[in-house]
């Protein structure tokens, strides 16, 4: 079982699944979004996340074409799970707390829009578009 939290622990909530694969997403929706090279997510089948505080204070942002969306915490701004494909929820590995020490990077997603400072350094699978794959 692991639990995560957004900053300021308005929002938590629990993952009962295995966790292992880390996908790290460098597109330039995702840096803006997070200020940063990407984000890192952890993909996890919906009915595994369980809600247990705070879902009141979830707000969404959903790119312009409805494609994508990005949750995150209405009191700290901290990205929260969301659910960008109808079966899986994409979980902000940093907000993770307890239970993520099998996490590794296993593949970066939209390598080809990253930025131009930014390198990667791990062993993980580059891929030059996006990746799907469900929870391992």
């Amino acid at each position: 079982m692991a639990r995560g939290e957004c900053n300021c622990r308005a929002v938590q909530f629990e993952i009962d699944a295995d966790l292992s694969d880390v996908y790290v997403c460098h597109c330039s929706i995702c840096r803006r979004a997070t200020g940063s090279n990407g984000i890192a997510v952890v993909l996890v089948p919906n009915e595994r996340l369980r809600w247990i505080t705070g879902l009141e204070h979830v707000a969404t942002w959903k790119k312009p074409d409805g494609d994508w969306e990005m949750r995150f915490c209405r009191i700290c701004g901290s990205p929260v799970p969301g659910e960008n494909d109808p079966k899986t929820m994409f979980v902000p590995a940093g907000s993770i707390v307890s239970g993520a020490e099998s996490l590794r990077v296993s593949h970066h997603v939209w390598v080809g829009s990253k930025a131009a400072w930014d390198e990667i350094g791990d062993s993980g699978r580059q891929h030059v578009e996006g990746f799907r794959a469900g929870p391992s």
